[in-house]
């Protein structure tokens, strides 16, 4: 990785990410409908739901490579929609579940592609753009994957290197596709730490997953999907209950607190749903 050019400043931060009234058609049929809620700045906000309720078709319609049948998505006050692409790529970054790569391209080469929204039209990348893949990389464990073939890497290897993409990307908004289904323990933790030091810093992050415990312990709120619209929105606590879960689910669970006083939420194969605490 080398570097010439100068860069761009940042994108401000601050902007809330907010989905007023979403709805949204795949195949003719009504995916979602009426999706009404906000990422503010500072928080982690989890999409939670069973398959095909529409998740990654919101982070789509969020990211603005996909409009909704009816109602808008605000950055700020303009609209995703409205916002020219190179100017939004600087704004929000999107982590998809999985990305397929035409071309054996080095995943340092990959990560630092990630800078492009901050560089001049004509140019190379910086040495500071260099600096920032770099410390991405290493901050995830993965620097010494730098010179390899992204063709070459497990599913969990090219999703650490989709996140240290997004990181360098240097965006005020984080949307995330299921980050952690491929990764092992130590990396979901890792993963969840970055998301929430970005949060801390005062952008904001949405994220989609299926790992109800983790999501609970890592996200300031959740929203949880049922066919068609939402359950329940707000605290996890307060949204990831027996009764909420049965609507969005069809399935019995417990959520009690564990020994550190942080919410677990499992299935509970007898079906008897009882709550503990």
């Amino acid at each position: 990785m080398s570097g010439r050019t100068r860069t761009h400043a940042s994108p401000s931060l601050g902007e809330p990410l907010r989905f007023e009234f979403v709805t949204a058609q795949v195949a003719g049929q009504t995916l979602l409908e009426g999706i009404d809620f906000e990422a503010p700045p500072g928080q982690v906000v989890g999409l939670i739901g069973r398959n095909g309720v529409g998740k990654t078709t919101l982070l789509r319609i969020a990211s603005a490579t996909l409009s909704p049948g009816a109602g808008r998505v605000l950055l700020g006050d303009r609209s995703v929609g409205s916002i020219p692409r190179r100017e939004l790529a600087r704004c929000i970054a999107l982590v998809p579940q999985d990305l397929h790569v035409p071309f054996p391209f080095r995943v340092g080469e990959l990560v630092l592609m990630g800078r492009a929204p901050h560089q001049p039209l004509v140019g190379l990348e910086s040495e500071h753009d260099v600096e920032l893949a770099r410390a991405a990389l290493a901050r995830l464990g993965i620097e010494h994957l730098g010179d390899r073939d992204i063709t070459t890497l497990s599913g969990g290897e090219r999703q650490l290197v989709l996140f240290a993409r997004a990181l360098v990307q240097d965006p005020g908004v984080l949307l995330l596709d299921e980050p952690t289904a491929f990764l092992d323990l130590k990396h979901r933790v890792e993963v969840l730490r970055e998301v929430r030091a970005f949060a801390r810093s005062g952008r904001s992050a949405l994220i989609v997953s299926h790992d109800l415990s983790l999501a609970a312990r890592s996200c300031d709120r959740v929203v949880l999907f049922g066919q068609g619209g939402i359950v329940a929105k707000g605290p996890p606590e307060s949204v990831l209950t027996p009764d909420n879960l049965r609507l969005a689910f069809e399935i019995e669970a417990l959520s009690f607190f564990g020994p550190d006083n942080k919410l677990v939420v499992v299935a509970n194969l007898d079906g008897s749903g009882e709550t503990g605490e």
